[in-house]
């Protein structure tokens, strides 16, 4: 019984759903930035281009193009799920990867237009000084199951 019920107390935790733009080279950063800081195991990846993130747009009536943000969807495959975008996407991403990160969501005090319009203009001016792929950048070996438009390949 002692056996049982420890393993009942555990509560699973459904991977957060950040969908960005594959081609960006700032939102690639981003990426990279949260599968540094994702020791939970909290986040899964998918481009908003991609066959995945165009499919969750298409059922929540929004098209892939011309998105200029980062969407979250949040307790992805449970019934709570839930879209969040532009900066309220990014800080939920950063805060949902646990310890100190959590710290982020005190930026949630600044007014969401004033949040949002940073965001805007970083999203107008990202491929000027970000630069941009010709396509999706392949992920590394180590962290392909993370991404659901790139699952990890059975070993030969």
């Amino acid at each position: 019984m002692g056996r049982e019920s420890r393993r009942s107390n555990k509560v699973a935790v459904m991977p957060h759903l950040v969908l960005y733009d594959g081609v960006c080279g700032l939102c690639d950063r981003f990426v990279q930035f949260l599968l540094r800081i994702d020791r939970q195991d909290r986040l899964r990846f998918a481009a908003l281009q991609g066959e995945i993130g165009s499919g969750i747009l298409d059922a929540a009536g929004r098209a892939a193009e011309p998105l200029s943000t980062v969407i979250v969807v949040a307790d992805h495959g449970t019934e709570a799920a839930r879209l969040l975008e532009r900066s309220d996407a990014a800080l939920f991403a950063i805060a949902a990867t646990g310890g100190l990160w959590r710290g982020v969501t005190v930026f949630r005090l600044v007014p969401g237009f004033i949040r949002d319009a940073v965001y805007n203009f970083v999203a107008r001016i990202r491929y000027r000084v970000f630069g941009r792929f010709d396509s999706c950048p392949v992920p590394s070996q180590a962290t392909r199951a993370k991404f659901l438009d790139f699952p990890a390949r059975a070993k030969r």
